[in-house]
This record gives structure tokens, C-alpha cells and sequence, in this order.
């Protein structure tokens, strides 16, 4: 079957460790893909201001799934995003305000938000993946849709977490693991699966003919949806659970790896 999309996660994927990527090699890849007519797509749990500032060349050439799918865009259109009712926003904000030492930004289409006189640490943290990010004084009287919420912790505090908020906020959002401590609040069913289907069905492309690649668990509805999923061999075990292939990690440029493999017909892809 002919591929014709390359949907990759960032962190963890096709970043290494040093939140960096082989740009040389990466871009004579691209050229290849672009004249093979084989689309490119970023699709990430990071604010999208942060993951055009990867691909200064391409930018305005390659598609979006930011904001781990609440934010969709194809070269400089943005196609759709998310939004939580004022109400639910409110509740939310009351939910995590009862948890004591929990540090969170809530993510928008202008920037990102944070409490003023949150710790340092936590700020110099969420700004290497939220280029714009705003501290205020009162998170109630943001003026701006707000469609994520970006929670950081202990490894070892998240699934705790995780299961009250399951509990306390079903129906309204969803928490995901991201890895590296981060747990992110979603819309159901604003997820990366649901921002890819709505560039292939804007492209008239079908899942069967992508190639989706992922390392932890906001990435599992995209690896489910597409006909070729890859797992990062630094994956957790649940993204190993639903991938059908696996790769090297990401300090071994595994998503580069699948490239070359889809573009000399290597592999899965003979």
C-alpha cells in the first residue's frame, strides 16, 4: 500500500533527550516526501508556537495536531480547535485547586496561562514547551479559549492523581499521561486521533495509508486509528501494547529510521 502521511509525536519520538533532531538529515527527508506527494504532520501534546519554532523552513509547508489534538492546523490554517464551556473551565480550576502542591498551566489559543507566584522551577519548566505563557493573577478572568489544562508532577504521583480525576471531572475532561511527569486535561475526544482524521478527511486520505509514531500514552488513539503504528523502543508498555511496529529510541533517531524505511520500501512497507 502506498503511504501517503507521516504523523510523528515530538517528545520522547522524534525529539532525542535534548529536545533536538538531525535537521540535515531531516530535511533532504522532507524534500524526498514532499516530491513523493507523502504529507508530514506534527502531532503533539506541546503548544503549537513552541512546535513551529522546530521547523523554521517548513512551517508554513507541513500540518499540526497541537495541543494533543485541541489545536489542528494545515500550513498556516488553523482548521479547527476545542473550547471548554465557562463552566466547565470553572470547574476544573476548582477541581485542581483542592489538590495541595499541584502546579498547572491552562493552555489557549493566544498563549498559555499560570498563576502568578508560581515556583520558578515549574515556570522555567512549562516554558520550554509553551512559548507564550502568561502569568495573571486570577486564572478565573482569562479572556481566551481555553481548551487544555497542563499538569506536571512526580512519576510516582500520577496515577493517584490520575484516578480521582477520572472521578471528579468524568465527562468534562480527560486525563492522558505525556510522559516526563506531564499529565495533560483534554477534551474527550479532542485527542490526537480525532486533529489527524480531520486533516485526512480534509486530504481525502485514508488511516490505512499512514504511518503514525509514539512514546507514551497521549498517543495511543493515534496508533489505533492509523494502518501502520510504530512504537519508539523507549515507548511505555501501553503504546507497545497497540503498536504494531517498533522502532529504535529516540536518541537512535528511530523516526528518522521509518522514514528512510517508507521511502526506499523497506520493511513494512516492501
Amino acid at each position: 500500500m502506498k503511504i501517503k502521511l507521516i504523523a510523528v509525536d515530538m517528545d520522547g519520538t522524534f525529539l532525542d533527550d535534548n529536545k533536538q533532531y538531525d535537521k540535515e538529515r531531516f530535511m533532504a527527508q522532507y524534500a524526498a516526501l514532499r516530491d513523493k506527494g507523502i504529507k508530514f504532520v506534527v502531532a503533539s501534546g506541546n503548544q503549537y508556537y513552541q512546535l513551529i519554532s522546530f521547523f523554521p523552513d517548513i512551517r508554513h509547508d507541513i500540518a499540526f495536531v497541537a495541543e494533543n489534538g485541541a489545536l489542528v492546523y494545515d500550513r498556516d490554517e488553523r482548521l479547527w480547535h476545542g473550547e471548554l464551556s465557562r463552566d466547565n473551565y470553572l470547574k476544573v480550576l476548582d477541581t485542581l485547586a483542592a489538590f495541595d502542591g499541584v502546579n498547572f498551566v491552562a493552555c489557549g489559543l493566544e498563549s498559555a496561562y499560570v498563576r502568578e507566584g508560581t515556583p520558578e522551577a515549574f515556570m522555567a519548566l512549562m516554558a520550554k514547551h509553551y512559548h507564550r505563557l502568561k502569568p495573571v493573577t486570577n486564572l478565573r478572568d482569562i479572556d481566551d479559549v481555553i481548551f487544555k489544562f497542563s499538569l506536571n508532577l512526580p512519576d510516582a504521583e500520577i496515577p493517584a492523581l490520575v484516578n480521582q480525576l477520572h472521578h471528579s471531572l468524568d465527562g468534562i475532561v480527560k486525563p492522558v499521561t505525556s510522559g516526563f511527569g506531564f499529565v495533560d486535561l483534554i477534551i474527550p475526544g479532542a485527542h490526537k486521533a480525532s486533529g489527524l482524521q480531520r486533516l485526512l478527511d480534509r486530504w481525502h486520505i485514508t488511516a490505512q495509508e499512514c504511518v503514525a509514531v509514539g512514546d507514551s500514552g497521549n498517543d495511543v488513539e493515534m496508533l489505533r486509528l492509523v494502518g501502520y503504528p510504530f512504537a519508539m523502543a523507549n515507548a511505555a508498555s501501553e503504546v507497545k501494547d497497540v503498536a504494531r511496529y517498533e522502532t529504535t529510541s529516540n536518541n537512535q533517531a528511530g523516526v528518522l529510521r521509518i522514514i528512510d524505511q517508507v521511502l526506499n520500501g523497506e520493511g513494512p512497507f516492501r
